[in-house]
């Protein structure tokens, strides 16, 4: 084992493997950014507003300190990391890909895994979370507490030890056969194991949902056409998302860790099915937070104090932080948005 560590900075073993896998040329290895790479940066850098957009939201106003927006904040966080680690994944990649020693590229791949892992177990984070709220009658604020400290410390640790992993030995230095086509450093059994974590917990999040929707529909009789067709519209769209986003990825690394080396040429085009995976990162901020009109009253005052939505307002107001939303009619200037059925009040119905 000793001796693979040796090679994490042999700059040399990056040509070797990426040559095994993909039979480097002239052209790939002189490659710069192409226009995808260009698109995919513009679109990480609007994730990366986007998801900031919803952290001074939930940092601002008092209304949202709730466990719920806790978790949502988290969520936008481990977004908004994905985005920056994905600008960085593809700034460093083409022609700087073979610059780069073994280690250098371990943290390049294992950063944007990891973040990504943050993302999806945050979405189970906040199944969980509404699983627990609506089974128990009583919720004292301590038990509260220790369960949200507990879910997101646990959504870090387990998504660091996901990326981790490979750099701390689980790769194919020194086993060329087991290596994969679109990671050339990672081992085909990595990669397996990260599409078997990721789909339990697809299968978790539903499993959850339907639980929720059980329970609603037989506990809150009276009010289960309006409540429920609301969870049900909510449900469909987090998983369809996250399904719509994350299939052809975990299809493609499936090929990957079952597909002979060079046996397919669609591995080599990988890459668009990860950049399409960014795209949940781009929608989650939409399905948990726009659904709320306070949520977006505060939107839209953040972006009037920024002068972006057409008014202005003194800047050393823009960053106070609000102890409630009726500050927020102000600013926006009466300009109310249609409530959702889904979000009343502060609530949240995932």
């Amino acid at each position: 084992m000793g001796s693979i560590y040796k090679e994490y900075f042999n700059s040399e073993k990056i040509r070797e493997h990426y040559n095994y896998t993909k039979e480097l040329t002239a052209s790939r290895e002189a490659s710069g950014l192409s226009a995808i790479s260009i698109i995919v940066i513009m679109l990480c850098c609007f994730i990366v507003l986007e998801n900031l957009l919803v952290l001074l939201s939930v940092y601002r106003n008092k209304k949202f300190h709730s466990a719920m927006f806790i978790f949502i904040g988290n969520l936008a966080f481990s977004d908004l990391l994905t985005g920056l680690a994905f600008i960085a994944n593809v700034l460093l990649s083409g022609s700087k890909t073979f610059k780069l020693t073994p280690v250098q590229w371990f943290v390049r791949e294992g950063t944007a895994f990891a973040t990504l892992a943050a993302s999806v177990l945050s979405l189970l984070a906040i199944a969980i979370e509404r699983h627990v709220a609506i089974t128990q009658v009583k919720i004292y604020t301590n038990d509260k507490n220790c369960r949200m400290v507990l879910l997101i410390g646990a959504c870090w640790v387990i998504s660091a030890t996901i990326g981790g992993l490979p750099i701390m030995g689980w790769n194919c230095i020194g086993l060329l056969e087991d290596c994969s086509t679109v990671l050339p450093l990672y081992s085909k059994r990595y990669i397996l194991f990260v599409v078997t974590v990721f789909t339990l917990i697809l299968l978790s999040i539903v499993v959850l949902y339907g639980r929720i929707y059980c329970i609603v529909r037989s506990s809150h009789a009276e009010i289960a056409s309006a409540h429920t067709l609301a969870l049900l519209k909510t449900v469909t769209i987090v998983l369809g998302a996250f399904i719509v986003c994350w299939s052809p990825t975990f299809v493609i690394l499936l090929l990957d860790a079952s597909c002979a080396t060079k046996a397919c040429p669609i591995l080599y085009k990988a890459e668009y099915f990860f950049f399409f995976a960014t795209f949940n990162s781009a929608v989650n901020p939409v399905i948990y937070t726009l659904r709320s009109k306070d949520m977006r009253k505060e939107f839209l005052r953040l972006l009037c104090c920024w002068g972006v939505a057409g008014c202005s307002k003194p800047a050393e107001r823009c960053m106070v932080p609000l102890h409630n939303s009726s500050s927020l009619e102000r600013c926006t200037q009466k300009q109310d948005l249609p409530t959702s059925p889904i979000l009343k009040e502060c609530t949240t119905s995932v």
